[in-house]
């Protein structure tokens, strides 16, 4: 699968849902690019602004789309990588803001 591909099949599942992709499309792309290189390492899509254990159980928090993308998009318009955005942040009618890292350190340290 490309990135390309990728990009309309997340879309047409995510976009309904009222999760939109970031309106930078070449940032999208390279988001898209790595999770497609985690499939081929990990054999899973995990979070790329996240580092992987490789142990799917362990990680299936962050497999894309994360666990934590809902809560960041309710509150920050963009989930931790930003990925995925609201309407409103892609039509900059609310701040574009650091959206800080929600998954426990528990589950960092491996």
């Amino acid at each position: 699968m490309t990135a390309e591909e990728l990009y309309e099949k997340l879309r047409k599942a995510q976009a309904p849902k009222g999760y939109l992709f970031n309106r930078d499309k070449e940032f999208v792309m390279e988001l898209l690019n790595a999770l497609l290189v985690n499939k081929q390492r990990y054999g899973y899509m995990s979070c790329p602004c996240r580092l992987a254990s490789g142990d799917k159980e362990k990680d299936r928090d962050i497999i894309c789309p994360c666990v934590y993308r809902a809560k960041d998009v309710e509150a920050y318009g963009s989930c931790y990588c930003g990925l995925y955005v609201s309407e409103e942040w892609n039509a900059d009618k609310i701040p574009h803001v650091y959206v800080p890292e929600r998954r426990p350190p528990e589950k960092i340290d491996f």
